[in-house]
């Protein structure tokens, strides 16, 4: 009967520990929300391009005379690159410039000289014929002879706008020096074309030309990078492209040097999505004052997309989605609750929360809640959401 007793004592003891356990509640971890900062951002990785390539041929059909650059080259707007044979083109040139210079100290004062002499002729025949005219009224001279005088004066006159017409054509600004200029100004681009230069400062890429080749155009020479027109082109996955925007701040990291970071910002955002990986070209400008990033590199980038100062934010592992929408769990006294929350900035394991809780609430982990129906208790609260 004493070993019966000392059962029934310790089960009832037992009962009693239970019974106390339970109206204490489970102990489980709880998240006490509060209010702090939040950094959305969308990384990418990337590669250094050229925003302006420049593709370097020759105008016209001629023998390289002289390459004056090669590869990694550092070029000013206007340095001379490339030479052609010029010999032809050089004599069109100076034939021209003889031409005009003969209509100018020769052509035209030559004219001028006749039109004048013209002008003179014309005038004595004009007053011959007028004499004779009164002689032959006075029965003096015989018509015939006045009429000779008269048709010298008309051919005389033809001769004289001959003259004049002559000389307008050949004066300054005429429709010869007009010609020949024309002549000069198309020689001398012609001339021009067999020097080739570069179009803005920048470094020689590519070089594909040696001194005795055949060149045509249409054929690539030489490549030239614009010294300031380098930029960051990253592919986004198509998933987090909903907050990038022209002129959003970011970082860029070369691999070559991960100790640096750079200033940069979203200059052009690709209009269409890359079917074929499911990613969008996004184009940054980048400040690199040092000159340390190379056309190939590759880079990670930062994009800072949005900022909140103080908002309620809770690690992504407390959220759950169902049929209607995102929730968490709060511990309401002993119980946990479902909460229906709406969803704002997301950045990493971070997700702000806009509404549907407030500061102060205590969140519950689902996979911390013990199975079935328990009384809970917090046994420590985190300070809002960790890093």
């Amino acid at each position: 009967m004493m070993r019966l007793g000392l059962i029934i004592a310790g089960v009832l003891l037992l009962l009693v520990v239970l019974g106390q356990e339970y109206w204490r509640g489970v102990e489980v971890q709880t998240l006490a929300l509060k209010q702090q900062s939040l950094q959305q951002w969308v990384v990418a990785s990337g590669q250094v391009r050229n925003q302006s390539l420049a593709r370097i041929g020759a105008e016209i059909t001629a023998t390289v005379v002289n390459r004056h650059v090669r590869e990694g080259d550092e070029v000013e707007a206007g340095d001379l690159l490339i030479s052609l044979r010029s010999d032809d083109l050089q004599a069109q040139y100076e034939q021209a410039q003889t031409a005009l210079m003969q209509l100018r100290n020769q052509l035209y004062p030559q004219a001028r000289q006749a039109a004048q002499e013209a002008s003179l002729a014309w005038q004595q025949a004009v007053r011959e014929a007028e004499r004779r005219a009164k002689l032959a009224e006075q029965g003096m001279l015989s018509a015939e002879q006045a009429e000779q005088a008269a048709h010298l004066a008309r051919t005389r006159k033809t001769s004289l706008r001959r003259a004049e017409l002559a000389e307008q054509a050949l004066q300054p600004g005429g429709d010869e020096e007009q010609m020949l200029q024309q002549r000069l100004s198309n020689a001398r681009a012609n001339l021009d074309k067999t020097r080739i230069v570069a179009p803005f400062a920048g470094k020689i890429q590519t070089r594909n030309v040696e001194p005795g080749d055949q060149v045509q155009p249409g054929r690539v020479l030489l490549e030239i990078a614009r010294r300031d027109g380098l930029e960051i082109v990253v592919a986004v996955d198509e998933k987090y492209i909903a907050p990038l925007q022209l002129g959003q701040q970011a970082v860029v990291i070369a691999d070559a040097w991960p100790e640096h970071e750079l200033s940069a910002r979203i200059s052009f955002i690709a209009p269409a999505v890359d079917e074929s990986n499911g990613t969008l070209d996004v184009h940054l400008v980048v400040d690199d004052p040092d000159q340390r990033l190379r056309l190939g590199m590759t880079v990670s980038v930062t994009v800072f997309t949005a900022y909140k100062d103080q908002t309620l934010v809770v690690p992504r592992d407390y959220l759950q989605r169902d049929a209607e929408g995102w929730y968490v769990l709060v511990l309401d006294g002993d119980r946990a609750r479902r909460r229906q929350v709406v969803l704002g900035l997301q950045a990493g394991t971070k997700v702000e929360l806009l509404s549907g809780v407030k500061e102060g609430e205590l969140l519950l982990l689902p996979e911390h809640l013990p199975k079935g129906s328990r009384r809970l208790r917090s046994r420590s609260s985190l300070a809002g959401a960790i890093d």
